[in-house]
């Protein structure tokens, strides 16, 4: 498969725990009736998901030497995506997150184990000219490289390649994160709404959208069931969700938004239709748990984006 985009980011595995019975509480048990093993991580999942949409993926980061990082491996293989990048490491664990399931909500404990160890050092920036677009997600788990994220975009972009950014959620929720430095070099800065209004410590969106309007280019702002939009230099532009009955959960659902909405990116397509197939991803991916479930190739996809919504792709 050619290779078009570059995923930087965190690796580990997602023990998914469904139909729990309670809350959890201090000093007692409580029981949950199923559970599910799957690749985890913001950027595998895009990355899987954008691989199984076509476009040529390769992924640079860092597991452990041990099982879970053999797993991780064998599944973004599985997925077609490269994993020659990915650096495996005797001294740390790999990561992994347990997640606790409630309907649409959920509740997560993450060990970040290698992820958080993984340096501009382990990346060679100069395989980048070998790329069109470079995708980081996550930088809150990524400590090891925080203090380079300027750096990192800055080269991206000075070897012509295009870059988006998802930063995630800031378990410390300190949100120190450099945007006037980074955002310049950033041509797709893709968070959701509760994280863009977290980081600009505002409580609208436009007024968050304000904040950051002189060092951005454009920003793309998941919004769940109120669909998507994105935002440039005081232009609007929106899109519908898909809405479904067939839910299963969310674990992953921003991530394959940003899948589709690259590969629509790559392909010249407007704001406006890369919008509407994040959608259409996003809500693709809540018909089966885990964050790769619904994915398996372009053609399924396809199938079922024709039977729960009657759309051609």
């Amino acid at each position: 498969m050619q290779k078009e985009v570059l995923v930087i980011g965190e690796l580990n595995v997602d023990i998914l725990l469904d139909k729990i019975k309670g809350l959890p509480v201090i000093g007692q048990e409580i029981l949950a009736d199923e559970m599910t093993f799957t690749l985890g991580s913001s950027s595998a999942i895009f990355a899987a998901n954008l691989a199984s949409l076509g476009v040529g993926t390769s992924f640079c980061g860092m597991v452990g030497m041990d099982d879970f990082g053999k797993y991780i491996i064998t599944e973004l293989n599985t997925k077609k995506v490269c994993t020659q990048l990915i650096s495996e490491v005797p001294q740390y664990q790999t990561g992994v997150t347990i997640i606790l399931n409630y309907g649409q909500d959920r509740a997560n404990v993450t060990h970040c184990g290698a992820m958080e160890h993984f340096k501009i050092t382990d990346i060679d920036t100069n395989q980048f000219s070998q790329y069109r677009h470079l995708h980081l997600s996550s930088y809150f788990l990524q400590k090891g490289l925080q203090k380079d994220i300027v750096h990192l975009f800055k080269t991206a972009q000075e070897q012509d390649l295009t870059t988006s950014l998802d930063i995630q959620w800031d378990p410390a929720n300190e949100w120190q994160f450099p945007y006037k430095e980074c955002l310049p070099y950033v041509d797709l800065f893709m968070p959701n709404e509760a994280e863009l209004l977290a980081l600009t410590r505002t409580v609208k969106l436009a007024d968050a959208l304000k904040v950051l309007d002189t060092c951005s280019n454009t920003i793309v702002v998941k919004r769940g069931m109120d669909g998507a939009l994105a935002y440039n230099k005081g232009v609007y532009t929106e899109a519908a969700p898909y809405l479904h009955t067939q839910f299963a959960d969310a674990i992953g659902a921003g991530d394959s938004f940003n899948a589709g909405f690259i590969s629509s990116y790559l392909q010249g397509q407007s704001l406006h239709d890369c919008l509407l197939f994040g959608n259409l991803a996003g809500a693709i991916n809540t018909t089966a748990p885990g964050g790769t479930g619904a994915f398996s190739d372009r053609s399924s996809f396809a199938a079922t984006a024709k039977k729960l919504f009657n759309t051609e792709i």
